[in-house]
């Protein structure tokens, strides 16, 4: 999982021409909440990565410092 997102990135890096470091920053943040809400994954059984962790939160609350939850502006 971690391997694909990696791979994920580095071809956003690779497509786009970032002028600063804060054009990049404006670029990732939004791709990485972008994959991490609405991008169901083959390997999560279709679903994304933070429906993943808030089912293992519910199952498995012990493994966990704080809850999971959806950020702002993703959609949901």
């Amino acid at each position: 999982m971690v391997e694909r997102f990696n791979g994920r990135i580095a071809d956003v890096l690779q497509t786009h021409r970032f002028n600063s470091a804060e054009d990049l920053t404006q670029t990732l943040h939004p791709y990485v909440a972008l994959y991490n809400h609405q991008l169901p994954q083959s390997a999560l059984q279709s679903l994304t990565p933070m429906q993943t962790m808030k089912n293992w939160y519910k199952s498995h609350p012990h493994l966990f410092h704080k809850r999971p939850y959806d950020h702002p502006g993703c959609g949901r």
